[in-house]
């Protein structure tokens, strides 16, 4: 990266705030739309004094946008909704609508405070009650996607202390995330406030966020989550956690609290089912960990802990009761776990509650400390206007009919590692491929759209890349943000993104580095979808039967990370769409894509993300080394096994597709084949459907096997929940762990299965 001629001045505005927008929804109806809206522009203060609720949310809701209870999705309504900084007060909750980014000020995080008669839910709401709804919501719970709110203060110290101030109601699904966010909470002795409540949805990702005070920093409950590098202070309890099927934790921080984690566990009803702690910092707390009840079995909940640094906490594990599991102190906790326990091709589980082998993760994936590695999404709150070139001012159109292809590659080859190319809103075509050259960093404005469509991607025997990153054999930088990669069917063709590029030489992904600039490969919610508006695989082409199958090809490869490339995706949602989102009724669909994410990188990779409803597999490596993936959530397509897999493709050996036994007709979740170093914090692979029909759930057999790794790899899988698959693990094809023994509320959880080398 050039360094920047004249310095950036303490008090200039964030760059995003002093370039202009020409960002537009190619498929909005509307030609006056506007995409990016500041709210000093609809009259907000943000002065400390006057209250801004009203002014926010008609900056949010202006355009006849998908809110109200009467719009379950819509992606022909996105917005980026821009806070200066300043100090906001609100009375009532700032409703964060369906394709909405709440971003502030990078330099100067804006302070959003609830006055003293602040009403409503929390401070920001992404999934309001109806009134009088009988507990509906305006979006489907595990449908709510496409939010993000970063960079901002969240103050709820004016409320009364025992009203229940909550700072964000987050009840949202995947392609979402929070980071850059920190929490100022009542610390008085009664205080019910809470900074983060979430009681249901799918997720999804946060990070980067920092608690003070409060009877709970976080609140939670969802289906599975990632959370990675959070902060909480002086709360009484750090994180309730109410249910869930899996969720990871990854560098957490914990100071100054009464209880680290509380969780509710249940032999009866859907608690906990399992939770995965990784590199934790817990100081001056008296109990780091508690359940509801003992455990004698993994109905009560699975826990694996991994690297847990204590400082001054008396009791590391119990439960509510009193019972101490594990005592504390000032220690390390390099590798406990509660639950079943599998090695190998052995059927026969060991309950497990107490230490075990810690894992080796290779020194590629870590910190010098010895932490997994992570980075924030970039924002580049270091440089100015005149550091970013508007792709539009490059000639490119993004109005979704344009081919896009030629001013886009010129722009990527002329600004490679000397400005910021930004994406502004729309529908990019892309006729041809597209290569990302190394110095590369392209940011979007509200996801904006590069799509591949044309008689380039119209051959299932000719695949072709969409987007190159980088040639074959290129080392360097490249950072990507907030741009979905996606195809207009048919392309039966399509390989979405092909990876090529590694990371510099001793930069380990910049984990020396304070500077943005300086970090390897790094796509923060890089998502690639199927039904949005224009994609040509929406519910008339596409129905859930008697649609043409070939008219429905959507792609024949998501994301192949190639030998030579290493890479980091966090907050990334790789995703075959199941339904119509903007169909009024969000009805479902038959779309068919071959492959989701395939490695065959000897790393580092670290992948924080999920992959979706492909026809062989989700995510396959092969030949790879020195991965860690937490937490990954994968479902098998909803029309499997009609056609079975790998049907309508075929298998190819170009591509390393996996073989697929007689019994097995729907997709792998997971396919590991002569891998090595691979870590797996946290997995939830999902079977809802055969055949559209959900009757096999209360069976519990969807699919036959969803996780296949063979004998050759060496790899630690930790809190792998299932739905619905008869075996949870296949080692050479052949089943080895049922999930009938390892029954955990809703899903199947094994608290831990290694292959290879790696002891118990």
């Amino acid at each position: 990266m050039e360094a920047n001629a004249v310095e950036l001045r303490a008090d200039e505005p964030y760059w995003l705030e002093n370039i202009a927008h020409k960002g537009t929804a190619a498929y909005n109806s509307d030609p006056s739309y506007k995409v990016f809206r500041n709210v000093k522009d609809f009259g907000a203060k943000g002065d400390g004094f006057t209250d801004d609720t009203a002014a926010i949310n008609l900056a949010i809701s202006t355009g006849n946008r998908c809110g109200g209870g009467n719009c379950p999705s819509s992606t022909t309504t996105p917005a980026l909704v821009y806070f200066p900084r300043g100090t906001y007060i609100v009375s009532s909750p700032i409703i964060a609508y369906y394709y909405t980014q709440l971003i502030g000020d990078a330099k100067s995080p804006p302070t959003l405070l609830a006055s003293a008669s602040f009403v409503g839910m929390a401070i920001i709401d992404a999934d309001p009650y109806i009134e009088g709804g009988g507990g509906r919501q305006w979006y489907g719970n595990t449908n709510n996607f496409f939010r993000s709110v970063r960079n901002f203060v969240i103050d709820t110290r004016r409320m009364p202390a025992q009203n229940t101030g909550t700072g964000i109601h987050w009840q949202v699904a995947q392609a979402t995330s929070l980071f850059n966010i920190v929490f100022y909470l009542s610390a008085a002795y009664n205080t019910a406030h809470q900074g983060l409540f979430i009681e249901n949805g799918s997720g999804g990702y946060m990070g980067d966020l920092t608690f003070n005070g409060g009877k709970y920093g976080m609140w939670v409950g969802n289906q599975q989550f990632t959370v990675r590098n959070v902060v909480i202070n002086n709360a009484q309890t750090a994180v309730y956690m109410q249910w869930n099927w899996g969720w990871t934790f990854q560098r957490i921080q914990v100071n100054n609290c009464k209880v680290g984690f509380d969780l509710f566990t249940s032999a009866s009803t859907q608690g906990v089912g399992a939770l995965a702690i990784i590199d934790a910092d817990i100081t001056n707390t008296p109990i780091f960990l508690r359940t509801a009840q003992s455990s004698s079995t993994n109905l009560t909940g699975s826990l694996a802990l991994e690297n847990i640094d204590l400082i001054n906490v008396p009791i590391a594990v119990s439960t509510s009761s009193g019972e101490v599991i594990l005592h504390g102190g000032t220690k390390l906790i390099d590798s406990w776990v509660q639950g079943n326990v599998y090695a190998g091709a052995d059927s026969n589980r060991e309950y497990i509650r107490g230490f075990i082998h810690p894992t080796s993760k290779p020194a590629s994936l870590t910190t010098p400390a010895g932490k997994i590695f992570g980075k924030m999404h970039p924002q580049y709150e270091t440089l100015r206007a005149s550091d970013i070139v508007s792709i539009k001012d490059c000639g490119a159109k993004g109005d979704g009919k344009t081919d896009d292809t030629l001013a886009i590659q010129a722009a990527l080859v002329k600004y490679a590692g000397s400005k910021v190319v930004f994406f502004d809103s729309g529908t990019y075509i892309v006729r041809n491929r597209v290569t990302v050259p190394p110095g590369s960093r392209l940011v979007g404005e509200a996801w904006s759209v590069i799509a591949g469509t044309g008689p380039a991607y119209s051959e299932m025997d000719f695949p072709r890349p969409v987007v190159r990153v980088g040639a074959k054999g290129s080392q360097g930088i490249v950072e990507i943000s907030d741009i979905i990669f996606t195809t207009i069917g048919p392309a039966p063709g399509a390989i979405v993104i092909e990876w090529n590029i590694r990371e510099p030489a001793g930069q380990q992904g910049s984990a020396d580095s304070v500077e943005v600039c300086e970090v390897s490969q790094l796509i923060c919610t890089f998502i690639e979808k199927k039904t949005a508006a224009g994609t040509n695989l929406q519910y008339p082409q596409c129905p859930t039967r008697g649609g043409t199958v070939a008219n429905c090809m959507a792609a024949y490869l998501a994301l192949h990370l190639t030998e030579g490339s290493s890479a980091y995706l966090e907050g990334s949602w790789i995703w075959l769409a199941d339904h119509d989102l903007d169909g009024s009724s969000e009805a479902q669909i038959s779309v068919y894509a071959g492959r989701g994410i395939l490695s065959e990188s000897k790393g580092p990779v670290w992948m924080i993300g999920t992959a979706e409803h492909f026809v062989l597999y989700q995510y396959r490596l092969v030949n790879a080394e020195n991965h860690y993936l937490g937490l990954i959530q994968t479902e098998s397509p909803y029309f499997q096994p009609s056609p079975p897999a790998p049907a309508p493709f075929e298998i190819t050996k170009a591509y390393k597709d996996p073989s697929f036994p007689s019994d097995v007709k729907s997709a792998w979740g997971l396919s590991v084949e002569n891998s090595r170093d691979i870590i797996v914090f946290g997995a939830g692979l999902y079977s809802f459907f055969n055949n559209y029909s959900q009757a096999c759930i209360s069976k519990r057999n969807c699919q036959a096997k969803i996780m296949d790794i063979d004998s050759r790899s060496k790899i630690s899988v930790f809190s792998l929940s299932t739905v619905a698959s008869t075996f949870q693990v296949s080692l050479d094809g052949k089943g080895v762990v049922d999930q009938a023994d390892n029954l955990n509320g809703f899903a199947s959880t094994v608290t831990l299965w290694r292959g290879g080398c790696e002891l118990i």
